[in-house]
């Protein structure tokens, strides 16, 4: 079996350089994005020449503009710069089909069994490099026989010989050792490396197969993986080298600085495994007809969605997918686009339920100087499952009323709807968990909700119409049906009233409508026909007093 060999790619200004692709600045001048920490903006990534006059990651942007006054900037954007990232993923898949993703400025790639089709590491890393600089992004690489190796490798390799990076600060230093401080080399204490030279050679970024604990062993704490106040706590401590560490005591080391730093102690030196989890590939389910000629009638499209459709469907049905939502992009001569889409109740992969909607919707299409090109895609899908068919008698055995023909009819009947005023405008109701009368259901949009298989019965018959509760005026106070009463400025007499019926309010919660307290209830049928809901409020943190809240048919 190969030996595991792992790759990691950090691009430490992703997201200005993704910037100054986009055109954003002038060339030469320095530039930053700027982010939001603690409530306020800081630089979260410089550009070359930012990092040239001398600003730094985390620094406030009022100090940056006081040191730098010609300096440029841009909001941050995570969104776009995780997309950028992406196709930065797309584009490693080159060198490996095994490509993760570490947010925000990484990537980690398995290399095992791939070195050799680029002329070995070395080669392979002088490519990623290379293919790097004509992107226009800086890169950073490490290899190593594990994820943690590589990705310490790709920040600290080089800077194994400069202490600035392990902590090594005399504000850190202990009171007797900081007179000896004092005595350390320059680089030891934040100065430059010297040269390389004989038996002084700074860390490669390739740790040899086997060799990985030897390459780490001059590295910083801070290699790790681990937090900034645990590196600094180990480097107070003196132990400022990934070497320091990996010979103490595991059970020691997790007690005073806990389980993570002995995980990642592991994971870099192999004891631990750390897979990588590539990205799966996103669902792509699209079909395209070149036209020999700019068509614009309707006929046209019509005969082209017949020829997409069938293909579209095979695709959907080889990955047991159907389509909610399907977009027609039309490509016009002029080389402009336009679309047109349509969604469906349920996913479905038959052309015959898709090929309605869209054909409802061609109206809108803007044919311009003629379209030569026709794109078909399912925007959005979700999974399918087969359905067993009975017959009548099966279903008529356990009181299945909805056939699956009727379903089926029904689902058209709300995507036929949906294309006209969009299936989030069409609402169903559906019973819910309470004896209140107006949330004893709630709505939910149709398309994305089956029927109710059965509603509760309430004890008593609920009204067809309910409103928000209105006053009514009584002569006399007090619980008893009134022998008349006004409402909405008309006047009314009681013919006959069934009632009371009391209902409480949900006392575990505190609504404005029922701090009015319990409630009676009562049907009445005035002598001009209106059948009312009305209900006396007995009172609590407000007056007591009738209201009218429904009306039966």
């Amino acid at each position: 079996m190969p030996q595991r060999r792992i790759l990691s790619l950090w691009f430490p200004r992703l997201s200005a350089e993704r910037c100054l692709r986009r055109g954003a600045g002038v060339p030469g001048a320095p530039f930053a994005v700027v982010g939001e920490e603690r409530n306020a903006q800081v630089l979260v990534s410089l550009s070359a020449d930012a990092e040239v006059a001398g600003l730094t990651r985390g620094q406030p942007l009022r100090d940056a503009r006081a040191m730098c006054p010609a300096l440029q900037t841009k909001l941050q954007n995570p969104e776009l710069d995780q997309a950028f990232l992406t196709v930065l993923r797309r584009w490693a898949g080159k060198f490996s089909p095994w490509v993760s993703e570490e947010p925000p400025e990484s990537l980690v790639i398995d290399l095992t069994g791939c070195a050799h089709l680029f002329g070995g590491e070395e080669q392979l890393m002088t490519h990623v490099i290379e293919d790097c600089a004509v992107l226009g992004m800086t890169v950073r690489v490490g290899i190593a026989d594990t994820v943690g190796a590589a990705w310490a490798l790709a920040r600290f390799a080089g800077c194994a010989q400069r202490g600035a990076r392990s902590g090594d600060d005399i504000a850190q230093e202990a009171r007797a050792t900081r007179s000896r401080a004092a005595k350390r080399r320059h680089w030891e204490r934040g100065g430059p490396a010297p040269p390389p030279g004989p038996g002084r050679s700074q860390t490669s970024s390739i740790a040899a197969p086997g060799q990985t604990r030897t390459i780490l062993a001059d590295l910083p704490v801070a290699a790790l993986r681990i937090e900034s106040d645990t590196a600094a706590m180990l480097n107070r401590l003196g132990l400022r080298r990934i070497g320091d560490l990996a010979g103490q005591p595991r059970a020691a080391l997790a007690r005073r600085f806990g389980r993570h730093l002995v995980l990642r102690l592991d994971q870099a030196l192999g004891v631990e495994p750390e897979p990588v989890s590539p990205a799966r590939p996103p669902l792509h389910f699209a079909v395209r007809l070149t036209l020999p000629e700019p068509v614009g009638l309707t006929d046209d499209i019509a005969a082209a969605l017949d020829r997409l459709l069938p293909a579209l469907a095979d695709q959907l049905r080889a990955a047991g997918r159907g389509a909610r939502a399907v977009r027609l992009e039309y490509h016009r001569s002029d080389h402009t686009m336009g679309w047109i889409e349509a969604g469906l109740a349920r996913p479905s992969a038959n052309p015959d339920r898709i090929r309605p909607l869209l054909l409802m919707k061609t109206g809108e299409i803007d044919a311009g100087f003629g379209i030569d090109m026709i794109r078909l895609l399912a925007s959005q899908t979700e999974p399918v499952h087969a359905h067993q068919h009975r017959g009548h008698a099966d279903a008529a055995s356990d009181g299945a009323v909805r056939l699956s023909a009727q379903g089926v009819g029904m689902d058209d009947l709300l995507g036929r709807i949906g294309a006209r005023v969009g299936l989030e405008t069409i609402t169903r109701l559906h019973p819910a968990d309470s004896h209140i009368p107006e949330k004893t259901f709630k709505p939910l949009a149709a398309a994305w909700s089956e029927p109710a298989a059965a509603w509760p019965q309430p004890r008593a018959p609920r009204p067809l119409e309910l409103w928000r509760p209105e006053i009514v005026m009584t002569p006399e106070e007090g619980p008893d049906l009134p022998t008349r009463f006004r409402w909405r400025g008309r006047l009314f007499e009681p013919r006959t009233a069934l009632g009371p019926e009391r209902i409480a309010p949900e006392w575990w919660l505190d609504e404005a409508d029922w701090r009015s307290g319990v409630r009676d209830y009562w049907r009445v049928t005035t002598r001009t026909g209106e059948r009312l809901w009305l209900y006396y409020a007995h009172g609590a943190t407000l007056s007591p007093g009738w209201f009218c809240q429904g009306g039966f048919c």
